[in-house]
């Protein structure tokens, strides 16, 4: 079943009303126009500006308040709130996944590929044996028009030298590497930072903002694979882990 259903000739109208509120009012959220804390404009005041029902607009609220883009209070009315989304910390997700549940549009951007001989620090990130052939990225991963995450990632090319002439300027490594290269271990590091100049610009927040980085290795048969370190911003990103108690 659809999220709006219709049974008028006017249904069409009303979907792309919807779609419309939508549109209109994450653009300004996610732009900056719309800071933490902005009061969204009353149902009654929306249905005037856009010429529909209350019940159109109610429900392009409940979306926007689902996505965690907006936060409804009663008799307060609705207010902006910075989107949060949740992932599973044993998970190896995909971040378009993320985005798409917070009812946001995703955009992948490569911004550095680097191929070259391991140094000591690619070798003590993948944990290699000896020096080898290895691919650096460096990406950013959009929500609507902000940016959601920074990743930087080494690719052990011993392990997947396909990778070596992969460009990854359309599709993101990680899903490329799940789809190539199936993984028989993971490990995962979570910790807080603050961020760097780098992040801070890659980010579009203030250097020193609280981050919450994701630090991911992967084995196939006990061969390195990948490295990855994906960094958000604090408050935009949950971890959550869903656990049962262990018998005996």
């Amino acid at each position: 079943m659809s999220m709006i259903e219709t049974s008028d000739a006017e249904g069409t109208e009303t979907i792309s009303l919807h779609q419309r509120i939508l549109s209109d009012i994450s653009e300004k959220i996610l732009s900056g126009a719309w800071a933490p804390g902005h009061r969204i404009p009353f149902e009654h005041e929306l249905s005037a500006q856009y010429n529909c029902s209350r019940m159109t607009v109610n429900k392009a609220l409940s979306q926007l308040a689902k996505a965690g883009l907006i936060e409804r209070r009663r008799r307060s009315g609705s207010f902006v709130r910075r989107p949060q989304s949740q992932a599973a910390v044993l998970e190896i997700h995909d971040i378009r996944i993320e985005v798409e549940a917070l009812g946001l549009s995703y955009r992948y951007e490569r911004v550095a590929r680097h191929k070259r001989r391991s140094s000591a620090e690619d070798r003590a990130l993948l944990e290699l044996g000896g020096a080898g052939p290895v691919l650096a990225l460096e990406c950013r991963h959009f929500a609507g028009k902000r940016p959601f995450a920074h990743e930087q990632r080494l690719i052990n090319l011993t392990a997947v030298p396909e990778a070596a002439d992969e460009e990854f300027l359309s599709s993101a490594p990680g899903p490329w590497l799940i789809g190539r290269v199936p993984w028989s271990e993971a490990e995962h590091r979570i910790r807080a930072v603050g961020a760097d100049t780098q992040i801070a610009a890659a980010l579009d927040i203030e250097p020193g903002a609280p981050c919450l980085v994701v630090g991911r290795r992967t084995w196939s048969a006990e061969h390195p694979v990948t490295h990855v370190r994906f960094t958000y911003a604090a408050e935009s990103h949950t971890l959550v882990a869903r656990f049962r108690p262990s018998q005996g």
